[in-house]
């Protein structure tokens, strides 16, 4: 397993993250938490930075982070897919499907892409067998009877958009902030 380094830019971001915590040993997991949803991730070096403000010893903070399946210590995409392959959607097609989310986005198998903007995983129930086959998006985003050809159209509603550059401000408006 390749291990990630952070760049110094983000872990500065680390410190006034931990400072919001008491320095004690139930904070752990809504630390973890916070990090998680910060970086996609947790990182190795901000795991141990965590041990050391809760004088916890890291390998707790590695039992704690990998018991859990909500936390990944490799990063992953802006979006996360989930493909259930349940009873319900194996039978549907949930195969086809997943072939083809992986096809479409240039994967050997379920993982994360390379630009970081989508990681694939299966499941093996979302609880929405009458909806097979089924995907969820972010934890958030139910797309239900899926087929190969409705793939392109989920996935393209993910894809990274570039954002326009915000328009200059005049010089007045600069000043009057001033």
């Amino acid at each position: 397993m390749k291990v990630a380094t952070m760049p110094q830019v983000e872990m500065e971001k680390v410190e006034p993250l931990l400072e919001q915590y008491e320095s004690r040993r139930t904070n752990l997991i809504p630390i973890l938490q916070e990090v998680q949803d910060t970086y996609r991730y947790l990182p190795q070096e901000v795991l141990r930075k965590i041990s050391q403000k809760l004088r916890v010893p890291m390998t707790e903070v590695y039992q704690v982070a990998t018991f859990y399946r909500c936390f990944s210590l490799v990063p992953r995409g802006r979006h996360v897919i989930q493909v259930c392959l349940g009873t319900a959607c194996h039978v549907r097609g949930a195969p086809r499907v997943l072939d083809r989310i992986l096809r479409d986005l240039k994967m050997a198998g379920p993982g994360t892409t390379d630009d970081l903007q989508f990681t694939v995983e299966t499941v093996r129930c979302i609880g929405c067998c009458g909806l097979a086959p089924v995907a969820r998006v972010d934890n958030s985003h139910t797309h239900p009877h899926l087929t190969q050809a409705k793939v392109g159209g989920m996935l393209k509603k993910y894809e990274a958009k570039t954002e326009p550059a915000a328009p200059a401000q005049s010089d007045e408006a600069s000043h009057a902030k001033a």
